[in-house]
């Protein structure tokens, strides 16, 4: 009431039109300055924990600093893995397939491709266990021995036998970009995931890694609601640094690539996949925790 008559006052002693100019630039920079609420979940690829231990005291170091969740590797020791989740509280945010480098989907030697398929599907019956929505997977290499479109084809066909069993599990394949020569285009990535052609097969958005071809906000809004998990990840183009940056400290553009998940409308997720020398101790995990706090809040 009191606000009222102030403003009732003030409109008589300086006319509508003086006071809308001069109260409509206020309105709009305190509304500015509010930062956006994201229902984004903040976790830490394990394979990127610095902090020495066990995994259940590496678990309590994460869980100290801040984080929710935790991004496993596949073929760990489960029971360990499963009592470190149940003591701390944190969630598996991801499973990350420990198998497919060194035996990809695309390999021109079909006894490969047979022990990559079933390490996927090890990671798939993990996830199962550990209560992760999905499982992390690089789907070939392109190099000498191995042309695109073999990648394409080969790595196409495995996931597709995979599939049946992630239906089972209720597990989705999340497919990551990442320096493998393979997908370094957005339209390549939707390409993909149309040739496979399952609502179980999406995307695991590295921002970093496709900031080497282009601007990770131009790859969010085409592949759209197909990015089941984010790994938020810092790059800087200057080449002796390269993913050896502190958030904020590299060539992402924070804010835009926000922006841009929003726009799609993106819940869930996101997880670090910082370099392990900035989780090595309690004190660096909280610091990567607050900076993580910031890069949501851009």
């Amino acid at each position: 009431m009191t606000n009222a008559l102030h403003r009732r006052d003030f409109l008589q002693l300086s006319g509508g039109a003086v006071t809308a100019a001069l109260l409509a630039p206020v309105v709009g920079t305190a509304a500015d300055e509010t930062p956006k609420k994201r229902k984004l979940k903040k976790a830490i690829m394990y394979a990127t924990i610095g902090y020495k231990g066990t995994v259940l005291e590496q678990f309590k170091a994460v869980k100290a600093a801040g984080f929710e969740g935790v991004e496993p590797m596949s073929h760990m020791k489960r029971e360990e893995v499963l009592k470190a989740l149940e003591e701390t509280g944190l969630k598996a945010a991801s499973v990350c397939c420990d198998t497919h480098w060194r035996l990809p989907l695309s390999d021109p030697d079909e006894a490969k491709r047979k022990d990559g398929l079933e390490g996927l599907e090890v990671a798939l019956k993990d996830a199962k266990h550990y209560g992760a929505s999905s499982v992390l997977l690089v789907p070939g290499v392109v190099n000498d021995k191995v042309t695109y479109d073999d990648c394409f084809k080969r790595s196409v066909a495995e996931i597709k036998k995979a599939i049946p069993l992630a239906k089972d599990l209720d597990v989705k394949i999340a497919i990551e970009n990442v320096w493998n020569n393979f997908v370094t285009k957005p339209e390549q990535a939707k390409d993909f995931l149309d040739a496979i052609d399952s609502p179980m097969v999406g995307w695991h958005f590295d921002i970093g890694n496709c900031l080497r071809y282009s601007a990770s906000e131009e790859w969010i809004p085409v592949i759209g609601k197909r990015i089941l998990k984010l790994h938020i990840k810092e790059y800087s183009k200057d080449e002796k640094k390269k993913f050896n940056v502190q958030f904020f400290e590299g060539s992402n553009n924070w804010p835009a690539i926000m922006k841009a998940l929003d726009a799609i409308g993106y819940e869930g997720w996101g997880i670090s996949e910082q370099p392990g020398g900035q989780s090595k101790d309690a004190e660096a995990l909280k610091e990567l925790s607050g900076r993580m706090d910031k890069v949501f809040a851009s």
